[in-house]
């Protein structure tokens, strides 16, 4: 099978885009048997939509093999505590997840495999901390990671190359702006130079509700944009808060000293990983037809996914080929 010659490495955050996809389109269609599939179909939309546009040579789907990490829950207890499923039947640990939309995932990851579209997880580590580790280590193609989670906006950047871009798609696919360094820069007040880690200080101070992470008391998103553009990092402010001769208000030097024990912990929690053990199901490379044409058109037939699907298959065999 060949790719698309010089094309970018396109890594999707698959829980982001599929719970997108499940809130997008009524869960009225469904397979021949009864199950809900928008989500599915939804999904194979998107992933069929973004090769048509960005052509990439490679492409994974990145999961959450723990979507609430020990590490991160022993460092900052109420990450994603608001998310826990509390019936009385569920599972400890286990994620509130629409019922329909569940199985769904199954059937996604069918529908991937017979495409022979790779996916990637990491042991006890989330979606996030695959696409850090992906997009970091990359040194051939440019990157663009596909989210919905702002976080990932640290990941950006243009120098070392390859360049490494953000499709945030907080507010769907169709509306999904584009972030480089010089984005992130104008929109969040954070210095160009070290935009990504700039944004992932910001959002340490600010915090992130989304994720149970509430931030530094007193500290929102316009003044955590304003300190670190001033000092430059995290690190950076921190230090200025036991320097007398520091441009520091007396009333911030406060907040953040009463923070110490947050920021301490918080600041490995929203970072990504960036160097994790991951496994990919099948080499990235972008296929230009299916690995196994007959499963698929027995998926597709089986989840009533005709449409998306041969809307994806149409996508590969219009992948440049070498």
């Amino acid at each position: 099978m060949t790719s698309a010659a010089g094309g970018p490495l396109l890594l999707l955050d698959g829980a982001s885009l599929w719970f997108r996809a499940f809130h997008a389109i009524p869960d009225k269609i469904t397979a021949p048997d009864g199950r809900s599939v928008n989500a599915l179909r939804g999904f194979i939309d998107m992933v069929a939509s973004l090769i048509v546009k960005h052509t990439p040579s490679r492409l994974v789907v990145c999961l959450d093999l723990d979507w609430r990490p020990a590490y991160r829950v022993e460092l900052v207890p109420s990450y994603k505590a608001h998310r826990l499923d509390r019936t009385p039947d569920a599972a400890a640990g286990a994620e509130m997840v629409p019922d329909t939309l569940t199985p769904q995932v199954a059937m996604i990851l069918e529908v991937l495999d017979a495409a022979g579209v790779a996916t990637g997880g990491a042991a006890g580590l989330e979606a996030d901390d695959v696409l850090g580790t992906l997009a970091t280590r990359e040194r051939d193609d440019a990157v663009i990671v596909v989210s919905g989670d702002r976080d990932l906006l640290q990941l950006v950047r243009d120098d070392p190359e390859p360049p490494v871009r953000v499709l945030y798609a907080g507010r769907g696919l169709a509306k999904a702006e584009l972030f480089g360094p010089a984005e992130v820069s104008a929109k969040y007040g954070v210095p160009q130079q070290n935009a990504g880690h700039a944004y992932a200080d910001l959002a340490t101070l600010r915090g992130d509700a989304s994720d149970g992470l509430p931030g530094v008391a007193g500290i929102g998103e316009k003044s955590a944009s304003m300190l670190i553009s001033r000092f430059g990092s995290l690190d950076a402010l921190r230090a200025a808060v036991d320097d007398a001769d520091a441009d520091l208000a007396h009333g911030m030097r406060a907040k953040l000293r009463a923070a110490e024990d947050y920021l301490n912990a918080a600041a490995p929690v929203v970072r990504v990983v960036c160097d994790a053990d991951v496994e990919l199901s099948r080499s990235d490379v972008l296929p230009t037809e299916p690995a196994d044409p007959a499963r698929l058109r027995d998926l597709a037939t089986a989840y009533n996914a005709e449409s998306p699907i041969t809307r994806l298959i149409s996508a590969l065999s219009a992948v440049r080929t070498t």
